[in-house]
């Protein structure tokens, strides 16, 4: 789909399939009021009759016009005015995409007339493109009949002066790059387990840097994790006739000897729980058990297209948990990369065993920060639900960071405690640590944070529990791409901070 800025002219004399305008509880904005009196105030009369009131999302397609280019208006409502932030808005331009007729192939947009609170008018376009790309997709590569229209081709975006183009091209362009990112964690989320494997992940992040001179990969197998110790890692992948990985993407876009970003992605590409094996109702989401792994590679792609400044290290702990005669046991002792030594209780907590050995990986970059990303908990759903992700740090500054990119990208995140109270649920009597609490499921994606900060202590550092966000369930069903929209905010805000 292409997305191009035009200095907003007559909205009568828009040649096009079709025209999306904005109403709000206050009625049309200036978009709507000059169809209004070009149709003699049909349009007004149409909406009072039809009971339309600008409700946030709630839409309503006009035809046949008198005095109008096109044949066909949308009209969406926003709410009230000056309520409309952020979240409200992504739902107005949605519903607008998906109030359009299938044979529509060209749009023209005013949703750019809504002034949306903390946004300025061109980062609301590039909500728009975000919105659209996000409401557009499909994944259908295993259908054998797929739909042959070809939908809409193009969406012209109204701005009020020529004076705004600049800005909104490079809005407009931001918006392409994240909704390209999360478009791919979507893809990688939604495929198959039996492709998506971690083979399959290393091949699609060898494809990612092809060609891209700022970008560099480098994948251990599990003959070169046996070298570096990481015998954590090892518990869980070797229970699966799938080989573990361990995928580093390095992208170079700082300046040169600038501390990365690193961003480390759990990536179990199947999770049947190992030994102590899951229920087996719904067992076929835990292919999403990769999510993890997924939004990094969906924000390489979009630090890629987008070109940021600055200096990031993706890493993908991709392993697949198995049950097998050479599985893992409860009761097992490994001993990590770091030399601390775990017993596993329960080889269903296996996201934070190969995580463990990443985070020790990855103190190799010297990195300014690290975040890492993991469907790690069912806890964190029952405390959470399917809205924010939770977000896991001792580090204030970092936290603020996050949430403010959260609210900036429409990608909530919600801070939860990482408190020393905690660790000594994850005491042993015969090793250093347990990998599940001694509290049983109380506070379990706490409890699982804190595991994960033993192995985090030389940097600035937070965890991201998206096991309640990273996908939808039910006839839906289907990956979300989060955070992926969270963390190039976040990457953006380092630029311009």
């Amino acid at each position: 789909m292409e997305f191009a800025l035009i200095a907003a002219a007559h909205p009568a004399q828009a040649a096009a399939g079709a025209i999306i305008i904005p109403a709000t509880t206050d009625g049309l904005t200036a978009a709507g009021k000059t169809l209004d009196a070009a149709s003699e105030g049909r349009l007004t009369t149409i909406l009072t009759n039809a009971g339309f009131e600008g409700k946030t999302g709630q839409t309503l397609p006009v035809f046949g016009l008198p005095g109008l280019e096109s044949r066909q208006i949308i009209v969406v409502g926003a709410g009230d005015a000056k309520d409309l932030n952020n979240r409200a808005f992504q739902k107005v331009a949605a519903a607008a995409f998906k109030a359009l007729n299938s044979k529509i192939r060209t749009v023209v947009s005013y949703l750019g007339e809504l002034r949306v609170q903390n946004r300025t008018p061109a980062q609301t376009l590039g909500d728009i493109v975000r919105a659209t790309l996000e409401t557009a997709y499909r994944f259908d590569h295993y259908k054998s009949k797929k739909s042959t229209e070809p939908g809409l081709e193009k969406m012209l975006l109204a701005v009020a002066d020529e004076a705004e183009l600049a800005a909104g091209q490079t809005a407009i362009a931001w918006g392409e790059a994240v909704a390209s990112g999360q478009g791919l964690a979507r893809d990688l989320g939604n495929q198959p387990p039996n492709i998506c494997h971690p083979t399959y992940l290393a091949e699609q992040a060898k494809a990612l840097v092809k060609g891209q001179r700022k970008m560099k990969l480098d994948v251990l197998g599990e003959s070169d994790m046996e070298k570096l110790g990481m015998g954590a890692f090892l518990a869980v992948s070797k229970g699966s006739a799938e080989e573990g990985k361990l995928i580093v993407i390095e992208y170079h876009g700082g300046k040169k000897g600038d501390k990365p970003v690193v961003l480390v992605g759990k990536g179990i590409t199947f999770d049947t729980g190992g030994i102590s094996l899951k229920p087996g109702a719904a067992m076929d989401e835990m292919k999403y058990d990769m999510c993890g792994a997924a939004s990094v590679l969906g924000v390489m792609k979009g630090l890629a297209e987008s070109k940021l400044p600055i200096n990031v290290v993706g890493v993908i702990a991709a392993a697949e948990n198995m049950p097998a005669g050479n599985a893992t046991r409860p009761g097992d002792i490994v001993t990590t990369m770091s030399g601390q030594t775990v017993e596993i209780l329960n080889t269903d907590a296996e996201g934070r065993l190969v995580l463990c050995d990443a985070l020790t990986y990855i103190k190799r970059f010297d990195p300014a920060v690290v975040i890492d990303i993991a469907t790690l908990t069912g806890a964190c759903v029952v405390a959470l639900g399917k809205v924010v992700s939770g977000l896991f740090t001792p580090h204030d500054e970092l936290a603020e960071a996050l949430l403010n990119a959260g609210l900036a990208g429409n990608d909530r995140t919600w801070r939860m405690p990482v408190l020393s109270d905690y660790q000594e649920l994850l005491d042993s009597p015969f090793a250093d640590m347990a990998n599940i609490s001694s509290g049983g499921p109380n506070g379990g994606a706490i409890t699982a944070a804190c595991f994960l900060e033993r192995f985090t202590k030389e940097y600035t550092w937070a965890h991201l529990d998206i096991a309640g966000v990273a996908w939808i369930s039910g006839a839906q069903k289907g990956a979300t791409g989060r955070p992926v929209p969270l963390l190039m905010q976040y990457l953006h805000d380092c630029v311009a901070g």
